[in-house]
């Protein structure tokens, strides 16, 4: 990575726990967040969390994402550890693409068939980021918290001495997402 800009720390307290927040800004802009408690453990649980806007913080029932990330904060801020808050919108095809994806779901397309739709590979994330965050805060191993294994994969130089899964249950406008997550993606579900 070149130039990476970073914040100060400051203070975070939330619904879930106190926490602090940093943010890192990399090379093409895209700012990214690591939302971490005062004690990380030698091997911290870290949960690499991709935005969803829609998930997230309008409460989409569409995906398992903003559901992922509520969980992780509780589970974070009682055991120790971070979130890396990946700023990767709709698997980085950005918002505007992500509501274009979206309706076409909404005429029958599963995730994978919508993002090849508009011309995107199923999943267009890359993880560069993440890695120089886990470094910045001089963290070697981890307990990753996720389905997703190109997460797992994506660490190449950091120990995962344990992967959690972090399961959500389904409702019905997000079983057929949950489907294609497991059967065209590998996600561990």
């Amino acid at each position: 990575m070149k130039a990476v800009e970073q914040s100060e720390t400051a203070k975070l307290p939330t619904k879930y726990g106190k926490f602090n927040i940093q943010a890192f800004k990399d090379d093409l802009g895209k700012e990214h967040l690591a939302i971490f408690t005062d004690d990380l453990p030698e091997a911290p649980i870290v949960r690499v969390h991709s935005e969803c806007l829609t998930g997230d913080a309008l409460g989409s029932l569409k995906c398992d994402c903003g559901d992922q990330l509520h969980s992780a904060m509780r589970l974070i801020a009682k055991e120790g550890g971070m979130i890396i808050y990946h700023r990767q919108e709709g698997r980085n095809i950005g918002l505007l693409n992500k509501v274009n994806a979206y309706a076409l779901q909404d005429q029958g397309f599963d995730t994978v068939a919508a993002n090849h739709q508009l011309g995107f590979q199923a999943d267009e994330r890359t993880y560069d980021i993440v890695e120089f965050i886990l470094n910045h805060f001089g963290i070697k191993k981890l307990r990753l918290l996720t389905n997703n294994p190109k997460k797992i994969e994506s660490l190449k130089n950091i120990e995962i001495v344990e992967r959690i899964p972090i399961q959500i249950a389904s409702n019905p406008h997000n079983e057929g997402y949950l489907k294609t997550k497991k059967e065209q993606m590998g996600h561990l579900l």
